[in-house]
């Protein structure tokens, strides 16, 4: 076999056959070795649980049979990439490396330029591909929406119509379970399942049918789990192309979708690459603040059995513990919910972002860095060019569980307090705990901060901080660098385009925009 004939295609985040160029690109070119690598790194890394892989060998169990249909075969193997890429390229001497780009952590970027140094070395020839609306080199973000509206609107990639693998055979491993590799599942009710072809399902029957309602029930922690689109786990894998949600939605709104629905939704696929491009531009933000003069502003302030206690979801808020029990159990909620229990994090405990950002992203089935980061930052108020939010536990839970259902599910030691007290039951008389069965500070703790007091000590902090020139030179630079350009018109403007001081990046504080 000639040495052109065959190319080696290097799966990461897209894990799918359907609109997938750099699979395109090599199967016309020859023999494909299609290759998926369980990388120790990852496994190992803070930010990485057993309901991460699960949903990533789930996709692969459904790639590798429909990479078989096409006559192919999925290779595994497990080590360091550029360990891996010299042991197959030995064994099949490939000429070409093909993959999608990927916006990820500080290890993945490392990774990839030691696989860019091997390539060299190698004599093979490495092509990325942009994948979603993420622009790699980017120097500012003018007209970088157009740039994501044409990407969107170009035709999909179709399957190819075949595979071949080289001979002899690729020998592979087994994909491992969450046990093989020392991960845990810790009795999770995950209602998702990986994979392509259950992604395109999921998709479907939103458009469908549970989507209709999307725009009026995407807040609410008891509608969400239907009415949201439930894709984000899709697209943070892979398993589903931006691209390929955008259309279908598009082309649903008016006819099987309300316009009014497909657009939200849509909206929300734009500030999914919005975010993920901050991390792309600035990978420094994994580990510091957009804004530099945040820094050490929650440096000093941290409290391990504060963190502990938001952790165990027992704060003495009902609506903050109840959603924090439903992430922990289901791997997802709803955006509001996620960003009010980053609020509460940040605000009420002055926990700084980067002692709970990687437990946080353990929770998340949907976990992308850049979303996750450039969020968890934004709802923490580290950008200096983003109004403060700071949620108040209690209204949010009578705006959005006035009857205490979703609290009563998840907290169940209040399932007998009644609605005057179910979002406040530190107001509940001695006699009437002794009623219900839940004593506070016994059966339930009792708030493990005053609202009014934490919030007054965290706007007393900010408004310090904002005095300082170097706070307010850092917001103009993060502003050029990372602000939305989005115009009164609603689309990406160049340069001229009118914007206030304070740019705000995220229509309603999402945190994960097709949760």
């Amino acid at each position: 076999m000639s040495k052109d004939s065959v190319q080696c295609v290097w799966l990461k985040r897209d894990l799918r056959v359907l609109d997938h160029r750099p699979l395109v690109e090599a199967a016309a070119r020859g023999p494909v070795v299609l290759l998926y690598i369980v990388e120790p790194e990852m496994i190992e890394a803070a930010d990485f649980d057993g309901i991460h892989w699960q949903f990533i060998r789930q996709s692969l169990v459904d790639l590798q049979a429909s990479v078989r249909e096409l006559g192919g075969a999925l290779c595994i193997r497990r080590g360091e990439a550029t360990a891996v890429l010299d042991t197959l390229h030995i064994e099949y001497d490939f000429a070409g490396l093909w993959s999608h780009e990927e916006t990820g952590n500080a290890w993945t970027f490392a990774r990839d330029k030691r696989v860019a140094r091997w390539a060299s070395g190698a004599g093979v020839t490495w092509q990325e591909f942009a994948h979603n609306g993420v622009v790699r080199g980017l120097r500012d973000r003018d007209g970088w929406a157009r740039v994501w509206e044409t990407r969107m609107a170009e035709p999909l990639l179709v399957v190819p119509e075949s595979l071949s693998s080289p001979t002899p055979a690729v020998a592979d491993i087994e994909i491992p379970t969450c046990a093989a590799l020392g991960l845990t599942l810790e009795g999770r009710a995950l209602d998702l399942t990986g994979g392509e072809g259950e992604g395109l399902r999921v998709l479907q029957s939103f458009i469908d049918e549970r989507g209709k309602r999307y725009h009026r029930e995407m807040s609410s922690p008891n509608q969400a789990y239907k009415s949201c689109s439930r894709l984000s786990p899709y697209l943070a894998w892979g398993c589903v192309s931006m691209r390929t949600a955008y259309q279908a939605i598009a082309t649903a709104a008016g006819t099987r979708m309300p316009k009014i629905a497909a657009r939200a939704v849509i909206a929300r696929l734009h500030w999914h690459c919005h975010f993920m491009q901050k991390l792309e531009s600035e990978p420094a933000i994994e580990f510091h603040a957009f804004n530099r003069a945040c820094d050490t502003l929650r440096a000093q302030g941290h409290d391990a059995a504060k963190l502990e206690a938001w952790q165990e979801a027992r704060t003495g808020y009902p609506f903050v513990d109840a959603c924090l029990r439903a992430l922990k159990a289901r791997g997802w909620i709803n955006f509001r919910m996620r960003a009010m229990l980053v609020s509460f994090a940040s605000y009420h405990l002055w926990l700084d972002w980067r002692c709970f950002k990687d437990w946080l992203a353990c929770q998340f089935i949907d976990y992308e860095p850049g979303i996750h980061l450039s969020q968890i930052q934004m709802q923490s108020g580290l950008t200096g060019i983003n109004t403060l939010r700071i949620y108040n536990p209690i209204k949010q839970g009578t705006d959005h569980d006035p009857d205490g259902e979703f609290i009563r599910t998840w907290v169940p030691e209040l399932k007998e307090v009644s609605n005057d007290f179910i979002h406040d039951p530190w107001m509940m008389p001695d006699l009437i705990q002794l009623e219900t069965g839940c004593q506070l500070g016994v059966d339930y703790p009792l708030p493990i901060v005053e609202h009014r007091e934490a919030v007054r000590f965290a706007r007393a902090r900010f408004t310090e901080l904002r005095q300082l020139p170097e706070y307010r030179e850092a917001s103009r630079a993060v502003l050029q660098r990372h602000g939305s350009r989005k115009g009164r018109s609603g689309r990406g403007g160049g340069r001229g385009t009118k914007r206030s001081k304070q740019a705000d990046d995220s229509p309603q504080g999402e945190f994960n925009f097709t949760a």
